[in-house]
């Protein structure tokens, strides 16, 4: 599977655990089952740091309690390659995504944008499959890495398309400047303003998700959706028609 395995798992020594929340999202819905996270990222290099933030990300996350995935893009071929985008990695990020209760999507910034990578990924995930719809509803969280001096180019992009994919993404984001100075040599991020930064969006990630899982089937009920589907509404059932008898 194009999973890729997540080392030191439960290793977090740039965290100061006296201020940091084991559950940060208490109180604000069931913690259980745990909230299911998809983590993509957009650089194939041996060291990537995209990569590196998404597996620091991933162990925070863990911490919190999330249940995670990183995909690893590979092996994804380039969109209308292959008929009916039979290929068993595209078959693997859709079933993903359908997997997923919130995403985590973070991307290099290349010649001010986005890679190639990281929109190959989401060219890959369809608003509608079968019927069903892999990443609406969802929430997500956005964060890039720079070469440079800090940007906000692809996280702007990556808001932008997280839209267009109808998921809700949340406030906070992270966008981490000179990224090969904030990684010591074993691919560890050292402590800085940056790494507390992955740490709150993470937070939020994981009490925006909580908060709008029991909720995700009324959010996304749309009504050109029901007319092309040809589902009236049940008026026995529906909670805004109930609310409004008198």
């Amino acid at each position: 599977m194009p999973l890729r395995d997540l080392a030191d798992a439960d290793h977090l020594p740039a965290l100061d655990r006296r201020y940091a929340f084991d559950r940060p999202a208490l109180g604000l819905g069931a913690g259980d089952p745990p909230p299911r996270i998809l983590l993509l990222y957009g650089s194939l290099r041996e060291r990537s740091y995209s990569r590196l933030c998404i597996e620091e990300a991933a162990r925070l996350l863990r911490y919190f309690g999330c249940e995670t995935r990183i995909f690893d893009p590979s092996t994804l071929p380039l969109p209308d390659s292959h008929p009916g985008d039979d290929h068993p990695a595209v078959h693997e990020l859709r079933e993903l995504s359908m997997w997923s209760d919130g995403q985590v999507w973070c991307s290099p910034e290349r010649h001010g944008q986005i890679t190639g990578i990281m929109k190959l990924q989401i060219d890959h995930l369809p608003l509608n499959m079968g019927g069903m719809r892999p990443t609406q509803g969802r929430t997500l969280a956005v964060m890039q890495v720079s070469a440079g001096s800090q940007s906000f180019n692809s996280v702007n992009t990556l808001r932008v398309l997280g839209r267009w994919m109808r998921m809700v993404t949340i406030p906070n984001q992270s966008s981490v400047a000179k990224a090969f100075a904030e990684f010591d040599d074993a691919g560890r991020m050292k402590p800085s303003s940056y790494y507390d930064r992955i740490v709150d969006v993470m937070e939020e990630l994981v009490r925006f998700t909580v908060l709008l899982r029991p909720h995700t089937a009324q959010l996304v009920n749309r009504y050109s959706e029901r007319k092309e589907a040809g589902t009236p509404i049940d008026t026995a059932t529906d909670l805004s028609i109930i609310a409004a008898k008198p």
